[in-house]
């Protein structure tokens, strides 16, 4: 299969139309980045998404400045007309302190963060990888690896496609232009590629396929939400509190009001299992009473909800590898990328998916397979040098924090200090220059790089 594209006013040859270089299982995030950076290279990919868009997934729906990088290098405008809504930091609420910490001004990320619902935000990043030429199908399932017999590599997945019957019930299902349809019969398919990327989230079932499960020494958060109409709807600051109790017990984690700026907020909450109740929290119990202690006035009533509760897993920390093995590299929440320290894994989605796209690239440029290899083997250590050493704070962060006494003296004497408190948003959102910056950037980074890599 061609690599490069071929130069102006030449045609390249097309694969069989189940063929492919690389296969992207999943069209999030991280599987939309790794596609376009993959086809704005010249390779051919296959992205194939279970659901059909638009379609939901839990999240709170801020991005921070790292998201934002990635999006403007993809070509995606942020206009506010688009349904983009810009913010300047973090709000944070807790031991009687209200603080507002703007995005830091730096070099390498902008100073400001946004707000889009997923259900229109994954779509805008799949339809960019599909304009840079990845080739999107949706409303596939993937079943499993094809394994090549005798070295055990994946050559290939087989995929059921969704029946008509099931798009129709799908709440991502194809809008009345057709958009999305992939098939009518669920008939079974098999594609083939020379690579394969796993960027199907958390619960990851190619990933399991072969044989990569989760590792229990990572941490896990659990996060819900769901969205009221408000007068917040336009509030131009992403709000957390950091006090949230389940009768005397302090809880590691947050709540959340984002405002969307079309009328609604994303109201939600994410805990941590280094809690020793971690297993018996009724979360929407938990939500019910944390909103019931907010202003009438906010509006976060029932009768103001216009969207279910829903709850998803946040795997933390690396907490699947190896993140390469026998022609699968894994992506995203397949691999555990999201940050330990604030559960936002967006960011890490498409930063891992442009690292994989360019260790592929250089891969498949290789003349032999033991060169390809020898290329591929060093996605894993790129990976520990971007977010080894930090992820390994984050999990002694999130370990500390389980700890109610030290967690009830963290927000009691920290908040009220601004100057800690700024040094605090840059570690959590992982904003520092790679380089120089002040010394709070100088001090982050040195922990980060003589902290053993997770």
């Amino acid at each position: 299969m061609t690599q490069h594209r071929p130069p102006a006013g030449q045609s390249r040859a097309r694969p069989a139309p189940d063929d492919a270089d690389v296969i992207v299982v999943g069209a999030g995030p991280g599987g939309s980045s790794t596609a376009y950076h993959l086809a704005r290279a010249g390779l051919d990919v296959l992205l194939l998404e279970k659901s059909t868009f638009p379609r939901e997934k839990v999240c709170g729906d801020g991005l921070t400045p790292r998201a934002v990088k990635q999006l403007v290098g993809m070509g995606i405008t942020l206009q506010p007309e688009d349904g983009w809504f810009p913010n300047k930091g973090i709000r944070i609420i807790g031991s009687g302190v209200r603080m507002e910490l703007d995005w830091p001004e730096l070099s390498s990320y902008p100073g400001f963060g946004l707000v889009r619902t997923r259900r229109g935000f994954d779509e805008i990043v799949a339809r960019a990888a599909q304009r840079a030429g990845a080739r999107l199908t949706e409303g596939v399932t993937v079943t499993g690896p094809v394994l090549d017999d005798a070295t055990g590599r994946i050559t290939g997945v087989t995929a059921r496609e969704m029946a008509a019957a099931e798009q129709a019930g799908d709440e991502g299902a194809a809008d009345a232009n057709g958009r999305g349809a992939a098939g009518a019969n669920g008939e079974q398919r098999t594609y083939r590629a020379r690579l394969v990327v796993a960027a199907d989230g958390n619960s990851s079932r190619l990933s399991l396929a072969m044989g990569l499960r989760k590792r229990d020494d990572r941490p896990l958060g659990v996060a819900i939400r769901t969205y009221y109409t408000s007068p917040r709807h336009d509030d131009d600051y992403l709000e957390t509190w950091l006090e949230l109790w389940d009768g005397n017990a302090l809880l590691p984690g947050y709540g959340w009001i984002f405002g969307v700026g079309d009328g609604t907020s994303n109201v939600g909450l994410g805990l941590l299992n280094t809690s020793a109740s971690f297993q018996h929290i009724d979360y929407r119990a938990l939500l019910r009473r944390w909103l019931e202690s907010m202003p009438a006035e906010w509006g976060f009533a029932e009768e103001n909800r216009v969207q279910p509760v829903r709850g998803a897993a946040l795997p933390m920390g690396f907490n699947r590898t190896p993140h390469y093995t026998s022609g699968l590299l894994l992506v995203g929440d397949a691999g555990g990328m999201v940050n330990p320290f604030n559960g936002e894994g967006i960011s890490c989605a498409m930063e891992s998916g442009e690292i994989a796209a360019q260790v592929i690239i250089q891969a498949l440029a290789r003349p032999d397979r033991a060169g390809a290899e020898l290329a591929l083997q060093g996605y894993p250590r790129a990976l520990k040098d971007a977010y080894g050493g930090y992820y390994t704070l984050g999990r002694k962060f999130v370990g500390a924090i389980g700890h109610p006494w030290l967690m009830k003296f963290a927000t009691r004497h920290g908040l009220p200090r601004p100057a800690l408190m700024r040094f605090t948003m840059k570690l959590l959102a992982n904003l520092t220059e790679p380089r120089g910056g002040d010394a709070a950037d100088r001090v982050i980074n040195a922990l980060s790089r003589i902290t053993p890599a997770a």
